[in-house]
């Protein structure tokens, strides 16, 4: 959780210096927003690659545990029909 957050915010770091950045060379408004974006894309893409990784890194975890944490309940629910179907001893 801690690198989505410090991902996101360089992120937002990064678009508001590209912003103000352009907002001083003239470009306002809707221009200097579109602008910023695709600098900050671009600018983050290449500095922020490791940060990326390790977010990556962090949901392929997650879904792994996720995942096993689903097939141990399947598991269970599977083995209680198994016993609620053998007939009363």
């Amino acid at each position: 959780m801690r690198s989505v957050i410090t991902y996101t915010a360089s992120r937002i770091l990064i678009f508001a210096v590209a912003y103000g950045v352009i907002f001083l060379l003239g470009a306002r408004g809707a221009l200097g927003l579109i602008l910023a974006f695709l600098v900050s894309g671009l600018v983050s893409y290449v500095l922020l690659s490791e940060q990326r990784d390790s977010i990556s890194a962090a949901i392929v975890e997650w879904r792994r545990r996720r995942r096993s944490l689903a097939d141990r309940l399947s598991e269970g629910a599977a083995k209680e029909d198994d016993e609620d179907a053998r007939p009363p001893r």
